[in-house]
């Protein structure tokens, strides 16, 4: 498998960004995937998941403001951000949620690079 995460950068407060995380090696439409952020200091947090069946599960804190949706196609996760606080900073990765146990490498999970979003005025 592997995990190419981007679209990050740094916005003003307020501001939106699009997160793609391109997905290949694994047959993509079977698997749910989901959005983690990792903020500095912080441990890595699940924010939005979405099935294969294109249910869609939202963390309380980005709820209303994120949407994440899916690409079988182009084999791509994607995640809408709008009014991004200075609370969304964080590095963002893509992969299965939790309760489906993240991909791995061997023995090692494997998260791709991230992508960093700043949110700062």
């Amino acid at each position: 498998v592997q995990l190419q995460a981007s679209g990050g950068g740094l916005v003003q407060p307020g501001g939106s960004l699009r997160l793609s995380c391109a997905v290949s090696g694994i047959a993509f439409s079977i698997y749910s995937m989901g959005w983690y952020r990792q903020a500095s200091g912080k441990q890595r947090e699940l924010v939005a998941s979405i099935s294969s069946a294109r249910r869609t599960i939202y963390a309380d804190s980005v709820k209303g403001r994120f949407t994440i949706s899916r690409d079988n196609a182009g084999n791509t996760v994607y995640l809408q951000m709008n009014n991004l606080k200075p609370e969304d900073t964080a590095v963002y990765f893509c992969n299965r949620p939790p309760g489906m146990g993240v991909f791995k490498r061997g023995s090692a999970d494997y998260w791709g690079q991230g992508t960093q979003v700043t949110v700062s005025s």
